[in-house]
């Protein structure tokens, strides 16, 4: 094997410019811990933020990327991680304490590298992990069924049209309602899955009427907007942070919450590697279209940033090495 690797390295914080394609020495493999020939990986907001310098635990220089699928390479635990074997990984401090997806090869803990199952091509399973596991987690948590109004919140990002995806798969009686910031984009979120659009202006609804469940991705942000419109006995789950909001200020749970509603969560660093399985078994039962909105080089990862950071971004953005 070449000891070298292509890799994008961010030295110091900034705008996408700060995304260096290089090469880099091969990471050595560890005791529990095994190397995966990355062949591809999702671009996410989070890595814009720690790019940014957002991510007060981030120690640079870094290569960032807290997901990645790809092949064994050299293996610690060939019993369960054969050579050869095709796998995904994602968050577990990938991409922040220790070095993650944006190379050609990634060393990482045999407890966060997950075998898969899986007909998809390398671009569309790259695809998949956070964004469409985020979705999956969510969709679980809302316990949604049919004949309900569905409001995904921030709905032309990445998660949002996941979500949307693996809804109208799952669903077949479903009024899916996605709100965007500008009526610009409302013609592509129809294409993708949802049935109506409503306008988010600065963060108020306005009079959007009421939903059963809510896929909250703006986060704290918006919170209070979103529970105003949440009928009796109605699920919220806070998954996002588009917003750029972190904490609940000025919420009062006793007041502010849906009447003997529910406020759930879904987290992709809750990661079950037979829910994620689940997750791929369910794209391809129900032929769910994962394909990436846009596919990247590793060398143009700085122009897939810049794209994101956009008012133009919609769908899941995918890098291939």
């Amino acid at each position: 094997m070449n000891r070298m690797m292509n890799a994008v390295v961010v030295r110091e914080p900034g705008g996408p410019e700060v995304l260096e394609y290089t090469q880099m020495p091969i990471p050595e493999v560890r005791e529990d811990w095994s190397l995966v020939r990355v062949v591809g990986f999702g671009i996410n907001h989070s890595e814009v933020f720690t790019r940014q310098g957002l991510s007060p635990s981030v120690r640079f220089p870094r290569i960032l990327g807290i997901e990645c699928v790809g092949e064994v390479a050299v293996t610690t635990n060939p019993e369960r991680l054969p050579v050869g074997t095709r796998v995904a990984s994602l968050m577990g401090e990938m991409g922040r304490a220790f070095d993650g997806g944006y190379a050609e090869y990634a060393l990482l803990p045999n407890a966060q590298i997950y075998p898969i199952r899986t007909c998809l091509s390398w671009e569309c399973m790259a695809a998949v992990p956070e964004t469409y596991y985020t979705a999956y987690l969510s969709l679980r948590n809302l316990r949604i069924e049919n004949r309900q109004r569905v409001l995904v919140r921030a709905a032309t990002s990445g998660v949002g049209v996941a979500f949307a995806k693996l809804a109208r798969a799952g669903f077949d009686d479903l009024t899916l309602v996605g709100s965007i910031r500008s009526a610009s984009k409302a013609a592509q979120t129809l294409d993708a899955g949802f049935d109506e659009c409503i306008i988010d202006n600065g963060g108020v609804l306005g009079d959007a009427g009421t939903f059963d469940r809510v896929l909250e991705l703006v986060g704290p942000a918006t919170m209070k907007d979103t529970c105003a419109h949440v009928r009796e006995g109605g699920i919220v789950c806070s998954t996002g942070q588009l917003g750029g909001k972190w904490y609940l200020d000025g919420f009062d749970p006793i007041m502010d919450l849906p009447r003997n509603g529910y406020l759930t969560s879904a987290y992709s660093a809750n990661v079950d590697g037979r829910v994620l399985q689940e997750l791929f078994d369910f794209v391809e039962q129900y032929n769910v279209d994962v394909a990436p909105a846009a596919v990247f080089s590793l060398e143009r990862v700085c122009d897939a940033h810049a794209l994101i950071e956009t008012h133009q971004s919609f769908g899941k953005l995918v890098v291939l090495t």
